[in-house]
């Protein structure tokens, strides 16, 4: 004679066993689709995140910089000056001009120059015009600080 315990249902022992395993698998099988669920969704976030494109700093113009030092502060007119610098974020061989101000507008002048390995640059040129110049080195929207060099 089999003893009942109150609130079991008078299902044989095999029964019991068969429907344990049943709602246990299904238990399982549930719990793992939501952990799946919830792992791809955590990993498509990551994706997308990923894939949206963020501007790279040495890619943008506004990050890239050049220096300038003129090789003499003051010179006699047709006089020889070296202007030298070094420039970030501009890839080797870049054309740099010499620009000088004339009144408010900035002129180009003649002398340009390459940007060579290890991101430097020499440019010569010869200043004719007598006067305090103001100079610069520039490469499309990128310019260089402002020398100044006396022309006597």
């Amino acid at each position: 004679m089999a003893i009942r315990v109150p609130g079991e249902s008078a299902k044989t022992g095999d029964q019991n066993v068969s429907t344990t395993l049943r709602s246990r698998c299904v238990r399982t099988l549930a719990a793992g689709a939501l952990s799946a669920a919830l792992l791809t969704a955590g990993a498509v976030g990551t994706v997308a995140s990923a894939a949206t494109p963020k501007p790279s700093p040495s890619a943008s113009k506004t990050a890239a910089s050049i220096t300038v030092k003129a090789s003499s502060t003051s010179v006699k007119a047709g006089d020889k000056v070296t202007f030298t610098g070094r420039t970030k974020g501009l890839p080797i061989g870049t054309k740099l001009v010499l620009q000088h101000k004339k009144g408010n507008k900035w002129t180009t002048l003649q002398a340009s120059t390459v940007v060579k390995q290890g991101s430097s640059y020499s440019l010569d040129a010869k200043l004719n015009d007598k006067g305090k110049q103001d100079l610069r080195i520039k490469y499309d929207e990128v310019v260089s600080p402002t020398v100044s060099v006396t022309v006597k």
